[in-house]
């Protein structure tokens, strides 16, 4: 099953820019690692995800604008057993 992970609720903030992508395609990752780096005009801020799974596209890019709701990527649900620390 795949899993779409959205730009949550940021505050007042819009239209923030994406300074850095910590993760990458193939990559499996656990619950609340975090994915992306957004900046606004007063701060910046991790976004986590929001469960554990391989990362299966990516559909952003560094410099992008987005705003809450806008596609970040999209996970794959594997077995908590097979998440690597």
């Amino acid at each position: 099953m795949t899993e779409q992970v959205l730009v949550p609720d940021v505050g007042e903030a819009q239209d923030v820019e994406i300074i850095e992508i910590l993760v990458s395609v193939g990559e499996t990752i656990e619950k609340d690692t975090s994915l992306i780096v957004l900046e606004s005009d007063k701060a910046s801020m991790e976004i986590p995800s929001p469960g554990a799974g391989k990362v299966v596209s990516i559909n952003v890019a560094v410099g992008d604008t987005v705003d809450e709701g806008h596609l970040i990527l999209e996970l794959e649900a594997v077995e908590p057993s097979a998440v690597v620390d």
